[in-house]
């Protein structure tokens, strides 16, 4: 009996080692390249975000979802088209904008903040989540993820409307000036009493609105910055001058100015200036992460490492800044830091494609193929209209041997 016992254990131990051994091979089997081809492919770089910062004259933790525009509708309808000339919206983008200062304002709320909310959710009106541009729906109302779809309304200005009433649910007990559209409105009335009314800045829809979302509202309230920034024209540059000669002291102002130079391409002006708020404000974080974009445009990587690094301490959240920094630490060849700090900033937004995309790249330029073309498959699926993201995707598949 034990003669038979042991025979049966040792075949066990055979069938278990010849399991464990093929699913190893399974596991380490490598794609296999064409190397000429991959040689003679070009491997999109993504880039740094260039956009500056303007000075946002509150604290992100002290702007109210009520309120005023900051900004107004030529500005709104610049940025978005700036962002992306042909978005998938039913209507103009003028026409838009025009319902969102039309039915924001009616209720109270700021107007601009709004569409940047609209933008973060639907990528500029790209989509490429689960909601279709046919559902006219900006803000995700009934996504819950896994293909759900969510509300369809049937005009871009009801879609709106619906997004302003779904931030009343949050920001006031009071009901909407006109008849509730908002399919989830008495949803957070009745089951969300401890949100219900309570909400009074946007970062307070931090891990609310969307989930996790930690740094939701700072996000929103960064395009809102980026909306604000002045254009290359003189008009521009003549008004950056007058609002120095009258408070020559001032460091908003001189990144006011430097924004102007920066936008007309005189990046050693831009430099002066951001340098001078600077000075007079050491932990101006906005001045700091423009220093930092024009020193690479001045083509001095070194300079905006250290710059970078300066901003990181002021701004530790901040996925733009890990993300900047990699792109500079690629352009010095030092992969495993860029790496490393595309990490960084994907830790803080998940879907920020285009970190993956450089991490891809990173591999790509070190010849880990396999890497690359996990981590651009990667960035794939987690948006489908990526367009870097898709081309780089089938350049690399295009070298996998047949």
């Amino acid at each position: 009996m034990k003669k038979i016992f042991s025979l049966c254990l040792a075949m066990m131990l055979i069938f278990f080692t010849v399991g464990c051994t093929s699913a190893a091979k399974v596991k380490t089997e490598k794609i296999k390249f064409n190397k000429k081809l991959l040689k003679t492919t070009e491997f999109i770089d993504a880039g740094s975000k260039d956009t500056p910062l303007s000075v946002l004259r509150e604290s992100p933790d002290d702007v109210t979802i009520f309120g005023d525009a900051v900004a107004n509708q030529g500005q709104m309808v610049n940025f978005i088209k700036k962002r992306n000339a042909a978005p998938k919206i039913n209507c103009t983008v003028e026409e838009l904008v025009s319902f969102y200062y039309e039915e924001a304002e009616l209720e109270g709320i700021r107007p601009d903040v709004a569409i940047c909310q609209a933008i973060k959710e639907t990528g500029t009106w790209n989509y490429g989540g689960d909601v279709i541009p046919e559902q006219n729906n900006y803000c995700g109302l009934g996504t819950t993820g896994g293909g759900v779809k969510g509300a369809f309304f049937p005009t871009p200005q009801l879609g709106v409307r619906a997004h302003i009433q779904h931030l009343l649910s949050y920001a006031t007990t009071r009901p909407p000036k006109i008849a509730i559209i908002d399919p989830r409105y008495e949803l957070i009335q009745k089951f969300r009493p401890q949100i219900f009314g309570k909400i009074q800045n946007w970062t307070g829809l931090n891990g609310v609105w969307a989930v996790p979302g930690k740094q939701y509202g700072q996000d929103i309230l960064n395009l809102w910055q980026q909306a604000q920034l002045p254009d290359a024209s003189d008009a521009s540059l003549e008004y950056a001058n007058s609002i120095i000669d009258k408070d020559f002291d001032t460091s908003a102002n001189y990144v006011y100015r430097g924004l102007v130079y920066f936008l007309r391409q005189d990046y050693w002006n831009a430099h002066a200036d951001f340098k001078t708020a600077i000075e007079i404000n050491p932990e101006l974080s906005e001045a700091i992460f423009n220093l930092a974009l024009t020193q690479e445009k001045l083509n001095r990587p070194k300079d905006a490492l250290k710059t970078y690094d300066r901003y990181l301490q002021l701004q530790p959240k901040s996925k733009l800044g890990y993300y900047n920094r990699g792109n500079v630490y690629l352009q010095l060849k030092k992969y495993k830091d860029a790496v490393k700090d595309f990490r960084s900033s994907l830790e803080i937004e998940d879907r920020f494609v285009d970190a993956h995309n450089q991490i891809a790249l990173a591999y790509f330029r070190q010849k880990k193929y396999q890497d690359a073309l996990k981590e651009i498959r990667h960035a794939a699926e987690v948006n489908t209209t990526n367009k870097i993201v898709n081309e780089n995707k089938a350049a690399l598949e295009a070298c996998i041997k047949k």
